[in-house]
């Protein structure tokens, strides 16, 4: 014990560093999950704080979650929700990773921070703000798209009545609002590859994409493995903002836009049950926890080297 505490002596201005995200994630993250207890009770609040709420409320079990997957939007949400992670993955990987490549091989770095500039600047808007500047190209009425269509001779487009389009709408918005923030990343990375490597490939003959197919490739592959773990364990998330705001709460939208998200949200609006949205969290957090201890499974089990832990 003595060796201890002296180890942690030696290290004292390491550990103030690393101090604040630790109370962070002790406040924010693990002192909330006692809060879980509620996914298991019939929350009601008595009007004398949460603790003596929490402690009056009736225990029922499993009945929040069967309560969440016994009606006929189970299947709806579930299916929409890994669908569209999916989709969000691969090509917000596939597309990071080209684009970070190509503002790498850029000549003019000057022009290459303003492109990766006008890239990034998407994702700091608000799915609020971004709503109305979709809802001023597809608007029934005065929107820009239907004034085109209307002035080659068509019939105007009812989008926010017609599901049908909403699928490719919501992954090229979310394409296009996420993808220089995850390019980014990629970046970074292919910047900190030697560039002895890239030389010595020359020597051999080697063009610009042998080059991008035989090092750069190679060497972001484990951080593409990494990234996509973690991205596969949040796969029973979705981003709210984009499901909810985008199409406006449409009714007749919810068969190809409903998430769990955002039917857990109407329901907690609607009904104010806080256990079942406590249910649904837990839930999804149980799932994502179990896919990430898959994946890095499999992946340690392909290659040890490219696992995360």
């Amino acid at each position: 014990m003595k060796k201890f505490f002296k180890k942690l002596y030696a290290n004292k201005i390491w550990l103030f560093m690393v101090l604040p995200g630790v109370a962070w994630f002790l406040i924010f993250a693990y002192l909330p999950m006692f809060g879980t207890v509620i996914a298991f009770k019939d929350y009601r609040v008595d009007g004398n704080g949460f603790i003596s709420s929490l402690m009056s409320s009736d225990w029922v079990g499993l009945e929040n979650f069967k309560f969440l997957f016994r009606t006929d939007d189970a299947f709806i949400i579930t299916r929409n929700t890994v669908l569209y992670n999916l989709v969000f993955i691969i090509v917000g990987l596939l597309l990071g990773v080209a684009l970070a490549i190509v503002f790498n091989s850029l000549v003019n770095k000057r022009m290459a921070k303003v492109y990766q500039t006008g890239m990034l600047f998407p994702y700091f808007l608000s799915w609020v703000v971004v709503s109305y500047f979709l809802y001023s190209f597809l608007s029934e009425d005065s929107g820009l798209l239907n004034s085109l269509i209307v002035s080659f001779g068509g019939d105007p487009i009812s989008w926010y009545s017609d599901p049908k389009y909403w699928p490719f709408i919501l992954i090229f918005m979310n394409i296009w609002k996420g993808l220089g923030y995850g390019s980014i990343v990629y970046l970074a990375a292919i910047a900190g590859i030697d560039r002895n490597y890239y030389e010595a490939a020359m020597i051999d003959g080697a063009g610009k994409w042998q080059q991008i197919r035989h090092v750069t490739i190679p060497a972001l592959t484990p951080l593409i493995i990494i990234l996509t773990i973690l991205n596969v364990g949040k796969i029973f998330n979705s981003d709210f903002g984009l499901f909810y705001q985008l199409p406006r709460n449409s009714g007749p939208l919810y068969p190809v836009t409903d998430v769990i998200d955002t039917y857990v949200y109407r329901g907690l609006t609607s009904l104010g049950d806080i256990s079942m949205s406590a249910a649904a969290g837990l839930y999804q957090s149980i799932v994502g926890f179990i896919l990430v201890m898959l994946t890095n499974y499999i992946v340690k089990k392909i290659d040890p080297e490219y696992a995360l832990f």
